[in-house]
């Protein structure tokens, strides 16, 4: 065990809080309820079961009945002794550098995380926490992977506060004063809120002004850009290609087996309860969704039984994808989803759906979307190159496509699949029937890599990775012509470690 982090010199000693008195309660609920429902369910067959009719009334038998009342209150005085002692060892400190955290009854364990390598704040809600108004916040740290530090369980108005505060402080920004200055009248502002934009800015961004930032621990004014209305949300996860195919199989194996002589519907069970799982899971993460703007980056929030509102900084965003699956074409809708550093390593499922900004919305939503975590595109119309990086073919804004020779390996995309360079990312568009662009602004490309296999080296073609860390987002240029995979290798090799120059990877908002 590591000794407790000693106080910089001749800085102030800060204070240590502790979590809210009922959080072991919490955390602990169901294993309280099975023990007495297990428990209670013996205790009451032992001295309430079947009578003997021979035997008249005991009136000793109370005494049996008291020892396991006895029994089963010691039980519990024991329980509620170990979540108070739970309590009282969880401790959280927050410096002008570190947040630490120390818990541990019998087994101490101490956290600490650097302040400016805080990625994103999530504030979780688990539905017994909002019952008591409590909530917990989820720290992503830079190289933490699945061991982000959690801080459970505080006042949702307190989860807020020291959410804004940490963030203001990994932004670089000094606490001056109490509150964040009002946004500019909307008169004086762009037009939708955000200033003016200047050229190779998004057109339409919907976002406050650098200024607003804040500068104390209440919250950010925030902005909603985008929201998902249930009717949308409901259809598209009925128009999923998976929910679709899954719909398909089950129909088919249905026809298939009531051939078989004692079938019955039943056998089809895990197949359909798997089914619903898959449908509630999406549902739960989609409902009430909503992206909003403040100053600190974009702020989802998202959940139906259990509650979740997380920050993405749109300095940490290291790549950005935005899909449009092919049932969703006629309506119109698109799903964003980025990698963000310090979320792609924990489990498989939380790590998708912390990733997604956008489940599903109008291309009015995805720009909206785009003009926070990608505020600077790097050309001059931003709203048409996106229409033709999205739903476009061919060389039109400024994109370099397959050569014609490679039609017979990719019949529908070949004129599709290709990149773009703006002054700012890379954009890379694949897919026909599944359309969809790779973003990656040059300042986050870590890596590049020239990959060629038997087919496209027959036909002098080469596919462009870029390398990334783990998400949703695998940005690769397919299929391009072996001379202009190469120009584009040292091309995006040299923008990228420009653009890194002129990139604080730690202050995102604002110098310290």
């Amino acid at each position: 065990m590591n000794p407790p982090p000693a106080p910089e010199p001749g800085a102030p000693e800060v204070p240590w809080h502790r979590v809210h008195p009922v959080s072991p309660l919490v955390r602990g609920w169901l294993a309280v309820v099975a023990i007495a429902f297990v428990y209670g369910q013996n205790t009451l067959s032992s001295f309430f079961g079947e009578e003997e009719p021979s035997r008249g009334p005991d009136f000793v038998s109370g005494a049996p009945l008291l020892v396991s009342l006895l029994i089963g209150g010691g039980i519990l005085l024991l329980i509620l002794l170990g979540f108070f002692g739970s309590w009282w060892f969880t401790k959280y400190q927050i410096t002008e550098r570190h947040v630490n955290v120390n818990s541990g009854m019998v087994f101490r364990q101490q956290r600490q995380a650097r302040i400016d390598r805080v990625q994103s704040i999530d504030i979780a809600q688990p539905l017994v926490a909002r019952i008591f108004g409590l909530a917990e916040l989820r720290f992503d740290v830079a190289d933490s992977g699945s061991a982000a530090m959690n801080l459970a369980f505080v006042k949702l108005s307190e989860a807020h506060e020291l959410r804004n505060s940490i963030l203001a402080r990994a932004a670089g920004l000094q606490a001056t004063n109490d509150s964040p200055p009002p946004l500019a009248p909307a008169g004086e502002q762009g037009p939708a809120g955000g200033q003016s934009p200047e050229p190779g800015q998004m057109a339409d961004a919907r976002f406050p002004p650098a200024d607003a930032a804040p500068r104390g621990p209440r919250a950010a004014s925030e902005r909603v850009v985008a929201s998902v209305p249930l009717g949308r949300l409901v259809g598209s996860i009925l128009l999923r290609p998976s929910t679709v195919f899954m719909l398909l199989g089950l129909i088919g194996l249905a026809i298939a087996m009531s051939n078989i002589e004692g079938f019955a519907p039943f056998y089809l069970l895990p197949a359909l309860l798997g089914m619903a799982g898959a449908l509630w899971n999406n549902l739960n993460t989609g409902y009430n969704f909503k992206a909003a703007t403040s100053a600190d980056g974009l702020r989802v929030g998202y959940g139906l039984l259990d509650t979740r509102h997380q920050t993405v900084p749109p300095g940490r965003v290291q790549a950005i994808k935005v899909s449009a699956p092919f049932f969703w074409r006629p309506m119109g809708w698109y799903k964003v989803a980025v990698n963000v550093a310090g979320i792609g390593g924990g489990a498989a499922n939380d790590a998708e759906q912390r990733s997604v900004l956008l489940p599903v919305g109008t291309y009015e939503d995805v720009l909206a979307v785009l003009s926070v975590v990608l505020p600077s595109p790097g050309v001059e119309a931003p709203r048409e190159f996106f229409a033709a990086a999205i739903n476009g073919s061919g060389t039109a804004h400024g994109f370099v496509v397959s050569p014609p020779r490679i039609r017979p390996l990719a019949l529908l995309a070949y004129r599709r699949q290709g990149y773009a360079l703006t002054d700012t990312a890379l954009v890379a568009r694949n897919g026909a029937l599944h359309r969809t662009i790779a973003i990656v602004p040059h300042a986050r490309t870590q890596g590049l890599s020239l990959r060629q296999g038997p087919l496209a080296r027959r036909m002098g073609v080469v596919d462009l990775a870029l390398a990334t860390i783990p998400g949703p987002v695998v940005p690769v240029v397919r299929q391009l012509d072996i001379d202009a995979g190469r120009d584009l290798f040292l091309e995006q090799a040299d923008r990228a470690a420009a653009a890194r120059k002129q990139t604080d990877s730690n202050h995102w908002l604002g110098d310290a």
